[in-house]
């Protein structure tokens, strides 16, 4: 890994594609090749900022990134939003359901497009619901292609869509004066709350696991800032 910031133009990109890994924590010596406004520990994020520094001007993107990104507060992340908005066009962002990739994560994650043109002025939010006959996709009832039709459908003509059975949106634009005032928090167009479903046990241990290791990254960067507070070096291992 090179620091970002050594990235010249043979280096970049006219079209990137990517579905990074999440969940996971990078330590200092990762973090190091980022800048400090940008050095998270989430393994996402830094991907994020690498695809931002490797995309060609006039070039595009698509990339896939869990909720978490989309609400997320803390100020790396809230960095990297402004980064996108502000050097990027984030034109859409397609809310996808939590089983998409199920049986082998219960994240739920979205798909952001965007390309090196202009600053964004505006982001469509569309949220893709499942569809009928559908209540979770599973290994054997997979996700197919066939069920981004309503998304390729509402791309060519894209209308604002009110959910028909709760006050709240199923497509919408904002724009970026709305989203930078609501501090880059991009969780809109949701899907509403429903009651809870009862997974079967082997989904369940599943998303304990996978809920824990989003934990122990969590208490990673906790531990990082504390280590950094008191002096403590890693190899002196107390």
């Amino acid at each position: 890994l090179r620091d970002v910031l050594d990235y010249t133009e043979k280096d970049q990109f006219d079209v990137i594609l990517m579905n990074p890994p999440y969940g996971g924590s990078e330590k200092n010596d990762v973090k190091n090749h980022f800048p400090a406004d940008l050095a998270s520990s989430e393994t996402a994020d830094l991907f994020m900022s690498v695809i931002m520094y490797r995309l060609k001007q006039d070039g595009r993107a698509a990339v896939i990134l869990p909720d978490g990104f989309l609400f997320g507060t803390d100020n790396t992340k809230v960095a990297i939003k402004r980064k996108l908005m502000r050097e990027f066009n984030l034109h859409t962002i397609i809310r996808m359901p939590g089983s998409v990739f199920s049986p082998y994560t219960s994240i739920t994650t979205n798909i952001l497009f965007f390309d090196r043109t202009h600053p964004t002025k505006e982001t469509w939010f569309y949220r893709l619901d499942m569809p009928e006959g559908y209540k979770h996709f599973s290994k054997t009832k997979p996700m197919k292609l066939e069920h981004f039709d309503p998304v390729r459908d509402w791309w060519q003509n894209r209308i604002e869509i009110k959910s028909a059975d709760t006050d709240t949106y199923k497509a919408k634009c904002y724009s970026a004066q709305d989203i930078e005032a609501g501090s880059f928090n991009l969780d809109l167009c949701g899907y509403p709350h429903e009651e809870e479903e009862i997974l079967p046990p082997k989904e369940l241990i599943q998303q304990y696991q996978e809920k824990r290791a989003s934990l122990n990254a969590d208490i990673d960067r906790i531990l990082e800032k504390i280590t950094d507070i008191l002096g403590i070096r890693e190899e002196d291992g107390e």
